[in-house]
């Protein structure tokens, strides 16, 4: 699959910032999966797979929190 990258032309907004916008989305998007997987895994009884998922979700929040916090610095500065 091939995908065109954006330069800023289409969306008007600079690739770096795009990127970070993509990420902090892509995080947030994460963390809302892993609490289905973790859900699956607990009706499942197996605990070792729920608590790799809550992690895992507890480092998809901090990656989101990280990319807002990073964005909201940077449009402050502009």
């Amino acid at each position: 699959m091939t995908t065109a990258q954006e330069t800023g032309h289409t969306t008007g907004t600079r690739d770096k910032d795009y990127d970070l916008i993509w990420f902090a989305e892509a995080a947030l998007s994460n963390a809302l999966r892993m609490e289905l997987y973790r859900d699956d895994a607990e009706r499942a009884g197996d605990s070792e797979l729920a608590d790799f998922f809550r992690r895992a979700q507890g480092e998809s929040r901090k990656g989101a929190e990280q990319a807002k916090q990073l964005l909201a610095a940077r449009l402050a500065a502009k």
